[in-house]
Parts: C-alpha cells; structure tokens; sequence
C-alpha cells in the first residue's frame, strides 16, 4: 500500500487523544474509603465487568474512527504492483517486452497482451499522481522519459514489434540509469515470460543483480506477469529458404497453439513478385513440416515474396518473408585418390539429372590450389590435410564452408585444429558395426522437413575408424562409439565420418546414409550464399551501413516508419535486398517457471503480480481511501450506539392482597 499524501498520516497520533482525555478523567476524582459505600459495591461488583468493557469499546470505536480519518485524508493506494511504503515513488522504470510474442490477445480479451499492460501502467501512474516515468523497451533498450502516462499508447516505442526481448540487458540499463536518479524508485518488468526471451541460463544475471545491489536506494522489483490463457492461434515460420535452377526451395513449419486436435485445412497464400495463390494446407495435428516449391518467372534473377495465413490470436506469426538472388552452380570438391570411394562420392554429390549440382577430384596433394570461395562444400576422403593445405581449409571453414572428414582407411597419427583418426578396427566374424542411434532432429542424418526418417539402421560396417577430439557426436555405433561428430569453426562446420564408401569397409555406397548426409551437407553450405538475402530482425546483418538508406518493398500489414527497423518485411537496403523474419526462438512456447524466476532475480526482493494480462482485470491500483471514510463512519456510529443509556423499566409494585 502506498500512501499519495504521507505527510498527513502524523494525524493518526490524534488517534492517542481519546485515550488521553480518558486518563486525565480517571485522575480528577480523588477516591475516599466511606463505610456505606462498601455495601453499594458490594451489591454492583458483578456488573462491574460488563461495564469496563463497553467503556473500552467506545475508546476503541473514538480512536480507531480517528486514525481512519487519518489514513483516509492520506489517500492510500493498494495493488499487487505497488508495494508497501509510507513514502511515495519518485520514479517508476518500466522495461516493456515489446516482442513478437507479447502480441498474443489473452482468451477473454480483444487486445493484445502489450496493450493490456501499458493501459494498466498508464492507470497505475496516474494513481501515483506526480511520480516519474521512465520507459526502457525491449527493442531499443534505450531509456526515454515520458511526459504523461496518457500518451503511453501512442508512442511508437510502445507499438509493436517483430523482435525479440533480452532482459539481462534491460535491468542492466535500468541499473545504469537509477545510478544517477535519487529519491524512491521502483521497476516494473512487464512481460509475458516468455523463457527466451529472459534467458535464465545468461551468465549476465550476475552482473545485472550486481549493478542494481550497488545502487545507494535499492529499488523494488515488481513482474508484471502476462501469462495466462490465449486466444486460439496458429503461426507460420520459415525454416530456411534455397533457389535451385528456376525454383525456389522454402521449408516450413505451420503451428497451432493450445490444445487443437483433429484435422483442420489453414488457408496459405503465396505472395511473389505482387501475385499471390492460395492453397489450403491439410493439419493432421498441432503442427506440419513441409518444404514447398515455389516456381519463380523465367529470367528472374531476383525476387522476394512472403507467405501468410489469416489473421488469428497473434497478428505478428501469420507472415514468413523471402528475397532470392541468381540462381547459383552448387560446386564441391572431393579430395580423394581416384577409386571407388571418390566415384561414390561423386555420385552423392551431384547425382545424374542434377544439373545445377557439378563436382571436381583431386589428389591430396593437388587440394590447396582447387579450394576456391565457391565451393559449396569439401569432401575429404585422405589423410588429414597438413602446412599450407591445412591453412587453406582453415580458411575455408572460417568464411563458413563445410567440410566432410571421411575416415583415411589407413592409420595416421595426422592432427588437424586437435583432430584425428583412431586405427582401423575390423568387426570380429560374422558380424557388422550397427548403428544403434542418431540424432533426428539435427546433423546430416536428421528427419526430413515432412519428417520421414533417414535409413540409417540399414548401414552395416565391418571396419571403421572412430573420429577422435572435441566435437559433437551425432550418430552412435552400437558400442556407443561416435560414427558422425561435428565442430563448428567460426562460421563453418567440420564433420567427421567414420567409414568410407568402399565395400571392403561397408555398404555405405547404398545411398541410404550417403546421399542424404552429403546433400544436406551441400545445402548447408550453399546457404551462407542466400543468407545475404535472409536474416532476422534487429539482427547485424538488418543494419543500415553508412551511405545506406532503408526502403520496404512488401506491402504487407501496416508499417510504422518508426519502428521499420524492428518490423518483419522485405527491405532494401542501399543495394542489397533483405528478408527479415521474426527471430525463431519468438516461435518457442516455453514459459519460465517460478524456480527460474526465482533464480535470476536472486536477492532482488521483486514482487510478482501474476495473470496481470487478463482483460477482466481492470486495473493494476485502486485508490482505497473511500474504504477508510466508510471505516470513520463504522467507528463513530458504533460509538454513539455504544453511548446509548440502557433503557430501564419502571418498577412493578406488589399488589396488596384484599379479605
């Protein structure tokens, strides 16, 4: 409970002065000792309780009467968002979550979650009467005193966003600013605690705290926190996006929140180059994978485009956005002696009737000079490389390319950045090297985007060799032992394989492994060629350079030029053109639990005002003070009931009996 006007609750030691005048009375007659008298208290002694006790009634009644005038005339606040104290607040932080997620509307509400809680805030501040406020939101994370809090709902650093939230580095700025700021003060976080976007594993929560345990008045917390039932929704998301030839490869995912079963048909319309075809996706479930073909215009070197669903619970999810470049020759290198390994290899890397796909051997040590920045990716089947080789697949894996380490065949004691080869070992008679498990969701081996799984439980090895160093295993023999690891290098990636297509060695030439796993390999190296074309909001990659200036190209929703930079769309920006999306994590519905929350604010005393989103909350405040007027009028009314005199009754005289 907060008080608007403190400086009026010394009147509540008026409350003292009944009890004052009531003892001053016992003191003014002076008690004497009069034998006859003894008889009379004799007589009233067992009355005398119920009276002390009515006079105690009627000096609590004329003392608490006061001391509710008291507190009325000070004007008192209660809410779950402002805390106890008898001082007002001189200046409130608010940090907003202006994420893509914080757009959801709650399910018994018309209005997003974002303007549920800035119309509560704006309320709330105007309880506070002359109280500063200072706005820290999640997408500038700048500090911007505002005026008024009537206009909160008008400003653009309160509108929208298609970005994603960091609080570690909000506090932070809260922290640096109430630095500088003296009085009371307070912060009030308001999200819909979202976990990626607090990210409670940060290791920057020790120096947020840090910064707000130095602060010579330390601040309350208060989480405002938006969680709660959500309105029915389904969201759209681009996975990843590839030309090749006149096609455009797009994956994506499409999800339905809450607890939607059954089959349902969501409407996807395909918007290119200003046409725009609709199709309507079958939903078996809560969510479907696919990967759709979009074809582009003959002689279309460049493009852009989105893909959208109607508009549902959450206006920001309903859009995914796409830009393509030339179609781009997806060129690799097999380093590998001429044989069967290197013809094997040759075939999963550009398979007949890829005529995009083209491939080029070379001897080991003829690698050097035929590693070109071109290259969608290396396939090493050799011993590791070495000296100046080894530098120019360093460079490669730097500027983002992959490399595919096949096991050599042979012993070598050849290292590469803390890498190398376990001797060949053979499986003993009669048997093979099994895979027991790999991963389903990520590596080379992963499920399909519709989620057919990969064969893998078809590869049967009589000899391998195990990739040894500090990489990630992705796909295990039956003994446990890695079959697939990985390191990821700068902005490339080194994959390791512990056979060889040789059928001395297994029937990894099957296709079953080596196909998909080289193929994906392939497609993640060309990638870093579109990713110019593709990136997330308020990413580095979305900043305007100098010399720079920022135009949008699709005509989809209704742009504030304000927030353009935190805005999904199609942008060009100077000569380059841009795909901006959401960030994907704003897609994860995990929601931070209570021990988290507990974790992350360790030591800072905060509040929690939980379902503060529901719309049929009114308000976060309420002025109470009319409670304490009604208190006044309890007290002295019981009072002068109490003040009454007993009603008495005439006396009823004997009648005198008659002969």
């Amino acid at each position: 409970m907060l008080f608007l006007n403190p400086f009026l609750l010394w009147f509540l030691a008026a409350a003292a002065v009944p009890i004052a005048i009531h003892l001053i009375n016992r003191r003014r007659h002076k008690t004497i000792q009069w034998a006859a008298m003894q008889f009379l208290l004799k007589a009233t002694r067992e009355a005398r309780g119920k009276k002390k006790l009515r006079h105690l009634l009627i000096l609590a009644c004329r003392a608490l009467g006061v001391a509710a005038l008291a507190l009325a005339a000070a004007r008192p606040i209660a809410s779950g968002l402002i805390g106890w104290g008898g001082g007002s607040i001189d200046t409130v932080v608010l940090l907003l979550d202006r994420s893509a997620s914080m757009e959801i509307k709650p399910g018994d509400g018309l209005e997003s979650r974002r303007q549920i809680v800035i119309a509560k805030v704006r309320d709330a501040m105007a309880d506070l009467g002359s109280a500063r406020l200072v706005l820290i939101d999640s997408a500038t994370n700048k500090p911007q005193e505002i005026p008024s809090p009537e206009i909160l709902t008008e400003l653009s650093a309160t509108a929208a966003t298609d970005t994603a939230a960091d609080f570690p580095t909000l506090l932070t700025r809260a922290a640096d600013f109430l630095s500088e700021t003296r009085g009371r003060s307070e912060v009030w976080l308001a999200s819909d605690l979202q976990a990626s976007n607090w990210r409670p594993d940060d290791d920057r929560w020790a120096a947020a705290r840090a910064s707000l345990a130095s602060l010579p008045q330390k601040p309350a917390l208060r989480v405002l926190s938006l969680t709660g039932p959500t309105a029915a929704n389904s969201s759209v998301r681009l996975l990843g996006s590839r030309r090749s030839g006149d096609e455009l490869l797009i994956d994506l995912e499409v999800v339905r929140s809450g607890d939607a079963r059954g089959t349902t048909a969501i409407p996807l319309t395909t918007h290119l180059n200003g046409t725009r075809t609709t199709e309507n996706l079958t939903m078996p479930g809560q969510s479907l994978r696919f990967q759709k073909r979009v074809a582009l215009p003959a002689g279309s070197e460049t493009g852009h485009g989105w893909l959208s669903i109607p508009a549902d619970g959450n206006s920001r999810d309903n859009a995914a956005f796409f830009a393509y470049g030339p179609a781009r020759p997806v060129k690799s290198l097999i380093v590998s002696p001429a044989g069967e390994t290197a013809d094997y290899l040759a075939l999963a890397a550009a398979p007949p009737g890829f005529g995009n796909f083209s491939s080029q051997r070379v001897d080991p040590g003829q690698a050097a000079p035929a590693i070109t920045a071109d290259l969608a990716a290396i396939l090493w089947a050799a011993p590791l490389p070495t000296g100046s080789t080894a530098e120019a697949v360093q460079r490669f894996l730097n500027s983002g390319g992959h490399v595919l380490f096949l096991a050599p065949g042979n012993p070598s004691e050849i290292t590469f950045n803390d890498h190398k080869w376990s001797d060949p070992t053979a499986a003993p008679a009669g048997k093979f090297f099994i895979l027991k498990d790999w991963n389903h969701s990520d590596g080379p081996l992963r499920d399909g985007v519709e989620g057919t799984p990969v064969s893998a439980n078809r590869l049967k090895a009589i000899r391998r060799q195990i990739p040894l160093g500090d990489a990630t295993p992705l796909a295990r023999w039956e003994d446990a032992e890695p079959f697939i690891t990985r390191r990821i290098f700068d902005h490339g990636t080194a994959w390791f394989l512990g056979s060889v297509p040789d059928y001395t060695w297994s029937n990894l030439g099957d296709a079953d492994v080596l196909l998909p796993a080289v193929q994906r390999i392939l497609a993640a190296g060309t990638d870093r060629f579109d990713a110019s074309y593709l990136s997330t909001v308020n990413s580095e990659a979305a900043r305007v350079l100098p010399g720079e200036t920022r135009s949008r190209l699709d005509d989809h929703g209704t742009p504030d030029p304000a927030n353009a930079e935190f805005e999904a769309g199609v942008f060009r920006l100077g000569e380059r053109l841009l795909a901006l999306n959401r960030p994907p994590l704003e897609d994860s519905p995990e929601i931070l639990t209570r021990e988290s929350l507990d974790l992350v604010l360790d030591g800072t005393n905060y509040t929690l005002l939980d379902q503060a989103g529901q719309a049929d909350d009114p308000s976060l405040s309420r002025d109470v003070w009319r409670a304490f007027l009604i208190a006044v009028l309890f007290f002295f009314i019981s009072e002068a009931l109490l003040c009454l005199p007993k009603k008495t009754h005439p006396e009823v005289l004997p009648h005198k009996a008659t002969a």
